[in-house]
């Protein structure tokens, strides 16, 4: 079943248009499973959207791709 397509897609550290966010046929990740992926949970509350644990979450990918020697652009804290 495909993924149906929406107008926008997070892609290389920006939203792009989906038709845009493709990746090179010999990219290392795409053979070898090499990247890193963190899930948070959020939960919707009378007070508004509650999110699990986020700087948990965020120090373990950071720390994943720091072990990957992956430079990421953005902070803990953004």
């Amino acid at each position: 079943m495909p993924i149906p397509a929406t107008k926008f897609i997070w892609f290389n550290g920006k939203l792009v248009p989906w038709e845009k966010a493709t990746v090179h046929v010999l990219t290392h990740a795409l053979h070898y499973g090499s990247s890193v992926f963190e899930g948070v949970r959020a939960y919707e509350t009378p007070q508004g959207v509650a999110i699990f644990r986020l700087r948990d979450h965020t120090r373990r990918l950071l720390d994943s791709a720091k072990i990957y020697r992956m430079s990421m652009p953005f902070s803990a804290e953004q």
